[in-house]
């Protein structure tokens, strides 16, 4: 395995792919075609693999046990013919339908098992959760996170981590855009899902401030989930519904070109560990208006790479809004910044560390 990095190891990979689109699913989905693309022996065990047959999926008790049990046979038959399995585990009940059967059952055939955390609520999750959750967890063979922020998370816990970034395919967002300060209608873009941790409505109110200083500016909200309905209330009650437009979930294919027609990106999310996102809009060239919590600082910083607001505060989002839409000079300062700083989450830079993660855990075993 030295000298052709990843030929002949045989993997594991548990997590979900789309649909739908997600930033988990997203990122399992790439990094499949990745290790394959690096000559190892991939095996993917998915967490959210099609019913069989669909009507089950209607029936809220059968659908459970018919997703249970072919997922444990499926784990069991995988975990003995690999060398790693790498689980991507989450907060919830998704940690303990997935994530833990997978640990044990790796742990029982003698697998490494490496957990690669990626859940923004692991604080208040781990915080509250039974002790057996912690000695699942210290069981495996490595724990890996994709952010700073997570690392010191799970060290308040008493777990040690290494951190292994997210992955963006720079080709992907190689779209050109329009940096022309000639354009009369700026394009500003969200694209999170319409439940409350991502705070939709911030958005829509800061917009509004915004259009009493730019009346013709357009927003796109792209994402689809159980607020739409409310959203698009509010949006006639501020009186913008004109100019904002709820495309609904747009295929993981098609973000860079809605990146390539937008002025600006706002990433609202009250809740957060280190959103993808963030990292396509830097590697498409557009400005950056993020939130502060949790794990954003981590990857944005604020004056140099994006701008930072507090969460729940429209009138700061407008007014850096604003700041980005007004002054070109300084919305391309931030976006050369913030081009230079996405070339660390690159393929080239993240297998390195990923096979050193697996090494670890292989060497861990023996």
């Amino acid at each position: 395995m030295d000298g052709d990095r990843y030929s002949g190891l045989r993997l594991t990979v548990v997590g979900p792919l789309p649909p739908p689109s997600g930033g988990m699913a997203n990122q399992c989905k790439q990094l499949l075609g990745l290790l394959e693309g690096e000559g190892a022996q991939v095996e993917l065990v998915r967490t959210n693999a099609p019913y069989s047959p669909a009507f089950v999926g209607r029936v809220p008790v059968l659908r459970a046990f018919a997703r249970l049990v072919p997922y444990l046979l499926a784990l069991w038959r995988a975990s003995g013919r690999s060398d790693v399995m790498h689980v991507l585990a989450n907060s919830g009940w998704s940690w303990h339908l997935f994530s833990a059967p997978a640990i044990w059952i790796a742990r029982l055939r003698g697998t490494p098992v490496i957990v690669n955390y990626r859940g923004g609520e692991a604080e208040p999750f781990f915080a509250a959760a039974p002790r057996f959750v912690h000695r699942t967890l210290g069981s495996a063979s490595g724990l890996v996170v994709p952010s700073a922020f997570l690392e010191g998370v799970f060290r308040r816990f008493g777990f040690e981590s290494r951190i292994v970034p997210n992955i963006i395919n720079l080709q992907r967002f190689a779209v050109p855009r329009s940096m022309s300060g000639a354009r009369r209608a700026p394009h500003v873009v969200v694209t999170r899902n319409l439940e409350p941790i991502y705070d939709i409505p911030t958005v829509l109110s800061a917009f509004a401030l915004v259009l009493k200083r730019i009346p013709e500016a357009t927003l796109t909200v792209a994402g689809s989930g159980p607020e739409l309905q409310n959203l698009e209330n509010m949006a006639r009650t501020l009186g913008i519904a004109g100019a904002v437009t709820f495309a609904g979930r747009i295929d993981n294919e098609k973000i860079p070109a809605l990146y390539a027609s937008a002025d600006l990106m706002l990433n609202p999310s009250t809740v957060d560990n280190m959103p993808i996102s963030i990292l396509e809009a830097f590697a498409s060239g557009v400005p950056v208006v993020s939130t502060d919590v949790g794990g954003v600082p981590f990857i944005a910083e604020h004056g140099r790479t994006a701008l930072l607001v507090p969460a729940r505060a429209p009138e700061r989002m407008a007014e850096a809004m604003l700041e980005l839409l007004l002054d070109e000079g300084k919305a391309q300062r931030l976006s050369a910044a913030a081009s230079e700083e996405v070339k660390q989450y690159a393929w080239p830079v993240i297998r390195e560390k990923w096979l050193s993660a697996y090494r670890s855990a292989m060497l861990a075993k023996d």
